[in-house]
């Protein structure tokens, strides 16, 4: 689904890179997570996948369009949920006969049906993400990128979220997911890789991983392990 080679990027003025020859491969049908720490490159990446940036040095191939739900909210804050899910649909030119269907299907996955009249300014943090995420399926995607989907938001609004995450997988939609919480990406991923300081350091299943790590990882899961602690 997913095949980067040597990817590499720097921002204008930057002093060292951001990406610095990237490989990463992510299987059709998978639920793969990207840990690492603020500063790592996981949103960069996220962005060139996507188109959100320049051109970068290096190969990136792509099964499917890509969606992706970004950490900031993305949404009109004095619209109900309802009237920023019309309208998103129209942006992304799903038939007229078919919005009300899709807008249902969002809002049910999501669980935001009842709150659907709300405007989203309105709304709680866990509920906002989610307003975010819904937008993010309205055109049922095949591959779909969520970046810190449960950043500043309560346990339940996070147990709801990874329990969606789980099922947009199984509906047959590969998943992208970053986050710098090492007890989110376990729960959720077939695979994970890690980045830091824009390179790919490891890859494979969390739990291998923990075992087996060699001292750049121990340095990296303790910072982790800090950060997620302190959120």
């Amino acid at each position: 689904m997913i095949e980067v080679r040597r990817l590499s990027f720097s921002y204008p003025g930057s002093e060292s890179p951001a990406l610095k020859g990237l490989d990463l491969s992510v299987p059709r049908g998978s639920l793969f997570g990207l840990l690492g720490p603020n500063g790592s490159g996981k949103t960069t990446l996220i962005s060139l996948l996507c188109g959100l940036l320049p051109s970068a040095k290096g190969q990136v191939s792509l099964g499917a369009r890509p969606s992706l739900v970004p950490q900031e909210y993305a949404f009109y804050p004095r619209l109900t949920l309802f009237e920023n899910l019309a309208f998103f649909a129209g942006v992304q030119a799903i038939p007229g006969p078919e919005r009300g269907g899709r807008i249902a299907e969002v809002l049910q996955i999501t669980g935001l049906e009842a709150a659907r009249g709300k405007r989203a300014e309105a709304c709680s943090g866990g509920m906002k993400r989610r307003l975010n995420i819904a937008i993010g399926l309205l055109n049922r995607p095949q591959l779909l990128f969520l970046d810190e989907p449960t950043v500043g938001i309560d346990p339940q609004s996070r147990r709801f979220i990874l329990a969606a995450v789980k099922r947009i997988n199984k509906l047959g939609c590969t998943v992208v997911y970053t986050s710098h919480y090492m007890e989110e990406v376990e729960a959720l991923c077939d695979e994970v890789g890690i980045l830091d300081q824009g390179k790919l350091i490891a890859r494979g299943g969390l739990k291998g991983l923990l075992k087996g790590r060699h001292k750049n990882l121990e340095s990296l899961f303790m910072r982790l392990t800090k950060r997620g602690l302190r959120d």
